[in-house]
């Protein structure tokens, strides 16, 4: 009989143990005078005022004395003075995360919980049993908690120190006996034959017709499938507690054997039949998997791959301590289906994807009895919006008469979060800001208070293994914490501030709070509840967490808790009820059948949609589709929302309510941004610059494969929300995820190049650095086209050229990335994507570029010369010859100015009317004569050559400036959309039109005697308005050149959107044969083929002809009379210039 009890008691996790002695032996620091700043003697503060900052004190609710859970008469004396209380340092390092254990750990004579008073236990006495009928047990009161001894004088010495362990074991009182068969002593008991002995059942999997009828009102529009254990009917209360709610295979599964092949990877044929989907990715733009975007593990499509996954799932369902088939447990380093990390050794010893920051420091442990008030800064966390985070059933803490409600926690950081922007994360599709409010900060507290707090919740309850706040290991010794959190329950003052509970009441009642859910003994009384009674306590227990330690997940959230008896002559546990979530890749989200399905069904109704007439057999097609996929979705093994089950024996209750569950999620999202932006200030003193927008140095290092999902292993979060966190949450609209970031596809083409440019411009909603790397590039041409032209004043264009691309080619800015390293600060996701080296350096030179545009953008031109440079050249020397480059030569004859030259020069006095034309004076003239100097003019002493360099230079200059300005006033284009709009406006055709306008071919300078009129080609024009730009560059400074394009070019802008002139002919051709793809088959391009080539080298004419599906659908356009009349007079020109460049020759 003893023994079946001692087996109960076997079962109770060691954590909930340490727990209470560690809660016991806490009350230590909460005597008058101990964990008060300075040594102050003054009585434990129960609680204090955040607004206004005054602080509440209530000497009546300070603890007495302590009771010593070692035994004896060492209790803890009032001391007016602090003095450190130290615990044994753990032996092992901070990278050691604490293993759920397989099974619970097994002591000789374990304590029940909580644990009973002493008691004299007499072998001769007799043994109190039980009669086979579970009401006639005699009525046994819980235990009471540990009693407080009297105080003691303050002479005496301070008590050693606790050891961090479990509590002493006590002896255990003789147990009711539970035995049905059991007969008591004096006599026997025989029921009646009419009516059979009762028996206690555990679990339970079928329903009563009023339970159907509440899940039908209740659930019916969420569509759950009905999930549960089999064959409660057929197995009896006795042996193992555990056991009584397993089935035969189950306790078949608890045998060493079983265990022995499940960590070998092997399963029993049970296990190795069942139907398991592969859990491949779905599209987070078209699919309709989960709503928050996460990064995932490593992965492959290889078959190899996808058998390993299957395999990993089978495993894991085939745990023997796995609470139910349908609630997914986590575990340190694995995600659902595989590892969270597939990185070789030395990938993982940098990223941040590996939680490792650059720059962080092992930080000095706090004393752990003292609140360490003047060494850690207090911050107020807070969510907006509120949405799905203020429930209607709150966590409430009832003390001194007055009743407070959790409303988030605080947070105590090592250092002051300066310069650190607010952290935005998506979560059920909504846009939500945590915001930190720094705060005076409170002192009834210790950190050994809060860490045993942060440990129950975060690791015993929500089990978030992989949640690493330490930071790195420095001799196998990891330090602090760098957060602490403290729970705030709080009640509103009548002045409008409010009253925070001290963490030594949240402690008692939590200790206060965790009972059995339904204890053993109290059962039958507990049937016999009248329907109201029953009621009432089911609404209390509605929402809290309940834990089952030792099991895989250990705790649950009750959704419902039912007492139907299905059997008269069993008495079965009341059953816990809970609406989950079954993960993605299990559902069909993961399907691969579904996905291809899914995503035939998106091509064809896409071609629908785009088709000029729609047949009725596509119809049909479609609503085929459509009808399959809704068929698999409601199917019990693939649907996403679960009912589950479970016996309420061996269940504890916590004090804790979904809400606490739900703040405590954003934490490690908070945690990981605050450890990021410290670490990117380690980042700024590597480039020399600090920047004063912190969010525009994130965005440079983001990769558009990141997503800030839960800011740690995606999975656990996923699992930890679905067990504990709200129950039904509000979704906001899905479109959040890709409403701003996806850019493919011809109607999103057409969508986002139809907008024009906003006057007042906002800040891009664009999340990655795509948008600064296009303008980094752009920065990194022009400095390096400026720099070759000073410095190699002889060199012609195309050896400038050859040289700027050697300088701005990927493989180089890759090396310059790696001087920063640049790798060390990336975000991107924990995936294949950057695997491989060749990828990485590509990301890497993305990444510099981006962060070149993003230190342009907020310190100018000068600071980017200044990063560029100093990466460059490792010389001193070298450097200041980059930097300092000489003036032009030009320039270098005159140095104040060759204005005095334009009375001897009939060239230059005619230049002086362009200049009154355009409104700007040179003050070197003859910069603005060499821009108007043809390649056919020889060398001369006025100009000093052609203007071929200065067009090369006006090139990257025009560049720049538009880059800019469509960066800054597009704030809703992709970095392909932008160099669709720069291709239309810096082009020869659009650079020819505004050169005619200003007539600047009247104003050419070239070797023609006759000094008439020359019609110029297109291309000419063009390079004369780029060495314009440049002379104006030169001269005088980039301003200039903003105004210039400002009036000249900008203004085109919303004629080329209207017109679609960024989509060519090709391009549109192009797009109208993809609308005419076959449903099924690879879509059919155009193909082009040249027919006929006629002209010289330099000025060649083409004839192609248009093949579609096989057959020739251009060659000789239909025109129009005036597009003849154009053509015709351009030809004719064309073959004008060409007679006199051949007369020339």
């Amino acid at each position: 009989m003893i023994q079946v009890v001692l087996q109960l008691y076997k079962k109770i996790s060691g954590s909930i143990h340490v727990f209470l002695t560690s809660m016991s032996s806490l009350q230590m620091s909460f005597n008058a005078g101990h964990g008060c700043p300075r040594g102050r003697p003054a009585a434990p503060l129960p609680m204090y005022r955040s607004a206004p900052p005054r602080y509440h004190y209530d000497p009546s609710a300070a603890p007495g004395p302590i009771y010593n859970p070692q035994g004896g008469s060492n209790y803890m004396p009032p001391h007016p003075d602090f003095m450190p209380f130290h615990f044994p340092a753990p032996s092992q390092g901070s990278n050691a995360l604490p293993q759920c254990p397989v099974r619970p750990p097994v002591f000789p004579e374990p304590p029940p919980f909580p644990p009973p008073a002493p008691h004299n236990s007499d072998s001769s006495a007799p043994v109190p049993v039980q009669s086979s009928y579970p009401y006639m047990m005699p009525n046994v009161t819980p235990p009471p908690l540990p009693p407080v001894p009297p105080s003691v004088p303050p002479s005496m010495p301070y008590p050693p120190s606790y050891p961090m362990s479990y509590p002493p074991q006590l002896q255990l009182p003789p147990p009711p006996s539970f035995n049905p068969a059991y007969v008591q002593p004096g006599g026997s008991f025989k029921p009646e034959r009419s009516r059979p002995p009762l028996q206690y059942k555990s679990d339970t999997c079928s329903r009563s017709p009023e339970r159907l009828r509440h899940y039908d009102d209740d659930h019916r529009h969420r569509g759950h499938s009905y999930g549960g254990y089999g064959g409660r009917h057929n197995r009896e209360f006795g042996g193992d507690k555990r056991d009584r709610g397993c089935s035969s295979e189950r306790r078949r599964s608890d045998s060493p054997r079983y265990k022995a092949d499940y960590e070998r990877g092997r399963v029993p044929s049970r296990h190795r039949n069942e139907f398991v989907v592969c859990c491949a990715d779905v599209s987070s733009s078209e699919s309709e998997c989960d709503s928050d975007g996460g990064g995932s593990s490593c992965s492959s499509s290889s078959d190899s791959e996808v058998f390993d996954v299957i395999a990993e799932i089978k495993r894991k369902k085939a745990h023997p301590d796995r609470l139910h088939e349908e609630l997914w447990y986590n575990d340190p380093g694995q995600m659902n289906d595989g590892p969270l990390c597939k990185c070789s050794a030395k990938a993982r010893r940098t990223g941040i994807r590996h939680s490792i920051y650059p720059g962080e420091q092992v930080l000095k442990s706090c004393r752990p009895m003292s609140n360490n008030s003047g060494k850690l800064f207090h911050y107020r966390i807070t969510v907006s919006p509120p949405t799905n985070f203020l429930t209607d059933r709150p966590t409430v803490i009832e003390y001194d008469d007055h009743e407070y409600l959790f409303e988030g926690f605080s947070c105590f950081s090592h250092t002051p979060l300066t310069n650190i922007p607010l952290c935005r994360v998506i979560r059920f599709n909504i846009d939500y800001t945590i915001h930190f409010i720094e705060e005076m900060a409170p002192e009834n507290y210790c950190v050994k208070g809060l860490e045993l707090f942060s440990s129950y919740l975060f690791k015993d309850i929500l089990e978030l293994y992989d949640w690493n706040l330490t930071g790195p290991d420095e001799n196998g010794q990891s330090g602090c914490q760098r957060f602490h959190f403290m729970p705030r329950f709080v009640r509103c003052l009548p002045d409008g501030g409010k009253e925070v509970l001290s963490m030594h009441q949240v402690l008692l009642y939590l200790l206060r709070s965790s009972p059995a859910l339904v204890p053993e003994e109290e059962i039958a009384n507990m049937l016999q509840w009248e329907e109201l009674e029953w009621q009432k306590y089911a609404e209390e227990c509605k929402g809290m967490i309940v834990t089952n330690p030792g099991l895989k997940p250990s705790s649950v959230r009750i959704d419902q808790l039912d007492r139907e008896q299905f059997n008269s002559s069993v008495i079965t546990f009341p059953i816990i009820v809970h609406f989950g979530i079954r993960p993605a890749q299990l559902s069909y989200a993961g399907d691969p059948q579904y996905q291809k399905l899914w995503k035939s069904y998106v091509k064809l109704r896409h071609l629908l949609a785009n088709s000029p007439k729609v047949k009725q057999i596509d119809k049909q097609k479609l609503t085929q589709r459509e009808e399959a996929l809704q068929k698999i979705r409601q199917k019990n093994t693939m649907r996403r929302e679960v009912t589950v089950e479970l016996s309420s024996q061996g269940f504890w209750k916590t004090g804790i309510r979904s809400d606490v569950c739900q703040h405590a999620m954003m934490l490690p999202v908070l945690t990981h941004h605050i450890r990021y932006h410290q670490c990117l200030m380690h980042l700024d003193k590597l480039i020399g610059y600090m920047f004063k927008e912190r969010c525009l140095l994130q965005l440079a290092m983001t990769h558009p494969s990141h997503h800030l999902n839960f800011g740690m292993n995606p999975d656990h979060a996923r699992n930890s929300l679905s067990n504990c966190g709200i129950r039904q949450p509000k979704y906001g609209d899905r479109k959040v995820h890709h409403m701003y970031m996806r850019k493919k596809g011809i109607n999103t083409l057409i969508n986002i190049m139809s907008r024009l440019g906003q006057d007042d411009p906002s800040p891009s909603r664009i999340n990655h650095n795509e948008r600064l790397e296009f303008l980094g590039d752009a920065v990194v041409e022009f400095l390096t086209s400026v720099h070759l032209y000073y410095l190699f004043p002889n060199l012609e264009e195309g050896g400038l050229a050859t040289y700027r691309t050697a300088i701005v080619q990927n493989q180089h800015l890759a090396m310059l990335a790696k001087k920063l390293e640049l790798d060390r600060f990336m975000l991107y996701a924990h995936g294949p994507d950057l695997c491989r080296e060749s990828d990485l350096r590509h990301a890497m030179a993305n990444c510099f570029e981006a962060l070149i545009g993003a230190v342009y953008l907020e310190g100018g031109l000068e600071e980017a010369k200044q990063l560029f440079g100093r990466l460059l050249f490792n010389s001193e020397d070298l450097r200041e010859v980059w930097l300092n480059y000489p003036p032009h030569p030009l320039q270098v004859q005159e140095p104040l100015t060759d204005r005095q030259l334009i009375e001897s020069s009939p060239v230059l006095q005619k230049l002086t009317n362009f200049e009154d034309a355009i409104g700007v004076l040179f003050t070197h003239v003859r910069l603005l004569a060499r821009a108007f100097t043809l390649r056919t003019v020889g060398f001369n002493h006025l100009t000093l050559g052609h203007n071929q360099r200065m067009e090369f230079l006006g090139d990257s200059i025009m560049q720049l400036v538009a880059t800019e300005y469509l960066f800054i006033h597009f704030p809703d284009h992709h970095e392909g959309h932008l160099t669709l709009l720069r291709s239309s406006l810096v082009n020869n055709r659009t650079q020819a039109k505004v050169a005619e306008e200003l007539g600047m071919q009247e104003f050419a300078i070239t070797n023609d005697k006759t000094k008439r009129p020359v019609a110029l080609r297109t291309k000419t024009l063009a390079d004369l308005l780029e060495s314009f730009i440049a002379a104006l560059y030169i001269d005088k400074d980039l301003e200039f050149v903003h105004t210039f394009m400002n009036v000249c070019f900008f203004p085109r802008l919303k004629e080329f959107i209207l017109n679609q002139d960024w989509n060519d002919p090709k391009s549109q051709l192009q797009q109208c044969c993809l609308t005419l793809r076959t449903e099924g088959k690879e879509p059919d391009i155009p193909l082009y083929k040249t027919l006929q080539t006629v002209g010289p080298s330099h000025a060649r004419t083409y004839t192609v002809a248009v093949y579609f599906k096989g057959e020739r659908i251009g060659y000789n356009f239909p025109q129009m009379a005036h597009q003849k009349r154009f053509i015709e007079r351009k030809y004719r020109q064309e073959l004008k210039e060409m007679r006199r460049e051949r007369d020339r020759k």
